[in-house]
């Protein structure tokens, strides 16, 4: 399994790109502006999508994804997500009002995209061999992170999350778990606005980590621009006896 971050920042500017991930060139993980970076052959062959919920950090690519591909594709892009996520983007994206509905262009007999509901917890295979695997995290809307299950390893990837018990339940479940990639937004000082907004700083994350029994390399994600030194200082204090990096735009993790 290869995972390519073509975005892992919690908002732009020169260099960032918001959440997406390609798993071996043909399925994504959330579709944010780092979706950008990919030429009209790689998005051509992508497959499947998988989105973690509706907040436009995590969607917006997939707007002009859809419109790129306008008959370039044979066959639509599944796109996986929670009831809530779907009804979501039905409503308010591909309304014909923000964007259209490419889920009936350029024919309802075959779209551009395929709106697919995800159960938690209900593993799906890949073409490529891979098992997916959602389950439920704690954000400010019905959000779910993914589990990522191939020959070489296991890979999850929490979303938008805060502290909860889902979390950690889900994760414990696996039988083995080689990277997770979590989510810090906020420094430490900023706790009062993670906790509202549903996001980790470096010391909430580091005491919730107690409850892992897992011991996988961290994966951190979601830094806000211009806090990103202060989060990283303090990672090095909360985080001193775990493995862990802090993702960069175009980081290329093998399992």
């Amino acid at each position: 399994m290869r995972i390519k971050v073509l975005g892992c920042s919690g908002g732009v500017g020169p260099g960032l790109r918001t959440t997406s991930l390609l798993i071996d060139d043909s399925i994504l993980i959330d579709a944010g502006t780092g979706v950008g970076d990919l030429s009209l052959a790689q998005m051509s062959a992508v497959t499947d999508l998988y989105l973690t919920h509706s907040h436009l950090d995590h969607i917006c690519g997939l707007a002009f994804m859809a419109d790129n591909l306008f008959d370039l594709i044979e066959h639509p892009i599944r796109v996986h997500a929670s009831a809530q996520t779907l009804v979501a983007l039905r409503k308010h994206i591909f309304n014909w009002i923000i964007w259209p509905d490419f889920s009936q262009l350029p024919d309802p007999d075959r779209p551009i995209m395929q709106f697919l509901e995800l159960a938690p917890l209900s593993p799906q295979s890949t073409p490529g061999g891979l098992t997916v695997t959602a389950f439920p995290v704690h954000h400010t809307v019905p959000a779910v992170g993914y589990s990522v299950a191939g020959p070489g390893g296991v890979f999850a990837f929490s979303g938008d999350t805060d502290a909860c018990d889902d979390l950690w339940t889900s994760l414990n479940d696996l039988p083995r778990l080689d990277r997770l990639m979590i989510e810090i937004a906020f420094p430490n000082e900023q706790a009062e606005l993670g906790i509202a907004s549903r996001h980790f700083t470096p010391e909430r994350l580091a005491a919730q980590l107690a409850r892992l029994r897992h011991r996988p390399q961290l994966l951190l994600t979601h830094h806000k621009p211009g806090y990103e030194a202060v989060i990283e200082a303090q990672c090095r204090q909360a985080l001193a006896h775990w493995d862990y990096h802090h993702l960069r735009r175009g980081d290329v993790i093998d399992l």
